[in-house]
């Protein structure tokens, strides 16, 4: 039940290579994700926005909050690959960025800025030609290098992922009002 509550929609599994097709499937989702997020939180009350998704997990506030860091960062990994020859990216701690004073702030702070990151993001990859997603960084941590495609994959999924964990809260409205 657990793993249900921490992955509602499966984890992630990147694929050996994208179709075309699939690309600009990804990049459709990324361009769709604020929008979903800001219908599914326009209706939480304060409570919710203050209740975790499962016991020990973040709140839907910090969520919303984490998907604007977490996103700001792949972003400009994307832009790093793009201009410099296999990078070594930077790790951040994304827990630690969680508890950070601004992530008590109004959700719309991140939303807003979401609107517009995915909105560049987008030009971004709808410009990207198949080589450039093959092209690498190396992550500091795993030492593993990882391909852009990839990184879209694994984007496209962490937003929908959250959004999942945003909805089981307003499933369980019932409990928390």
């Amino acid at each position: 039940m657990q793993d249900i509550l921490r992955y509602p929609i499966g984890k992630f599994l990147p694929k050996d290579e994208y179709a075309n097709t699939e690309i600009l499937q990804l990049i459709e989702r990324i361009e769709l994700l604020p929008a979903k997020l800001e219908k599914e939180v326009d209706t939480l009350s304060v409570k919710q926005l203050d209740t975790p998704y499962r016991e020990g997990g973040w709140t839907v506030r910090q969520v919303i909050h984490h998907l604007a860091d977490s996103h700001m960062n792949a972003y400009i990994r994307f832009k790093w690959t793009l201009t410099e020859e296999t990078p070594m990216i930077k790790a951040y701690n994304e827990k630690a960025w969680a508890e950070t004073a601004e992530t008590n702030a109004d959700p719309n702070l991140s939303l807003s800025l979401l609107k517009t990151l995915h909105a560049k993001w987008v030009v971004l990859l709808k410009g990207l030609s198949t080589n450039d997603l093959k092209k690498e960084f190396i992550h500091p941590e795993t030492k593993k290098h990882i391909r852009l495609e990839n990184l879209l994959g694994t984007y496209a999924w962490h937003g929908e992922h959250h959004l999942a964990h945003i909805t089981s809260i307003k499933k369980q409205v019932g409990r928390i009002s």
